[in-house]
């Protein structure tokens, strides 16, 4: 065994491990399927790899959290990630492996679920290791056919008078700089405008209604006489 490269073990392990039935049910309303759950993976190949003096361990996670409601309004946390796991054999060689895990919990249970999706997942494909279920094949289904959906009409483009108002406001603010005004519209547009010309009507009337409401600057206010300091002789 000692003599033996990572993936020469590697390749043993595989020949050991047989196929793992779907025999855990998901009686989740609405979903009851099987299913190969990880302590069923874990041990049927964990006794193997002590055997041929193989071990793994996990070596980078890149995960993300994220809040979400479930299809009943119940809050939870959902994590996805993706695992990096490293085989090492009785020398010291080693090869990686890596596979994608996705969770929900209610609680702080996400990730280690997710790690657990990550790791039956690396370790089924990894090892070829099959279901003893009938082929995909046996069963064909046909697909619904799409919805047709209605197109909408083109958006009507901002018209001439449209045009006039927006750039008298905009000289009302002084926001006669291009870059400036354009930051603004998109910002108000939701989208980067490259020129108001790309402006809808809609836009540009929700645009014009933004201005006309907007604070104008003041004019700065000019002394009556010339700033004298206080005890000083004009």
């Amino acid at each position: 065994m000692a003599d033996k490269t990572v993936f020469e073990l590697w390749s043993s392990v595989m020949e050991d491990v047989q196929s793992i039935s779907k025999n855990q049910r998901n009686t989740t309303p609405g979903q009851n399927y099987m299913f190969r759950g990880i302590d069923a993976v874990m041990n049927a190949v964990g006794p193997v790899l002590r055997k041929h003096g193989v071990f793994i361990v996990p070596e980078r996670v890149e995960q993300a959290h994220r809040d979400v409601l479930t299809s009943t309004g119940k809050p939870s946390r959902e994590c996805t990630l993706t695992a990096t796991y490293r085989v090492y054999g009785p020398q010291g060689d080693s090869f990686p492996m890596e596979a994608p895990g996705e969770a929900m919990d209610f609680g702080d249970k996400g990730t280690p679920k997710a790690m657990s999706v990550a790791y039956r997942t690396v370790l089924l494909q990894a090892l070829t290791i099959p279901t003893d279920d009938p082929e995909p094949d046996a069963q064909t289904y046909e697909r619904a056919p799409e919805p047709v959906r209605e197109a909408r009409p083109p958006a009507a483009p901002m018209t001439e008078t449209q045009r006039k108002r927006m750039f008298a406001l905009l000289g009302e603010h002084g926001l006669s700089d291009k870059d400036k005004y354009l930051k603004l519209a998109s910002w108000h547009t939701h989208r980067e405008l490259g020129s108001t010309s790309e402006m809808s009507a809609e836009e540009a009337a929700g645009f014009i209604d933004y201005l006309a409401a907007r604070p104008k600057p003041q004019p700065a206010v000019e002394p009556d006489g010339p700033n004298v300091p206080n005890g000083a002789v004009a």
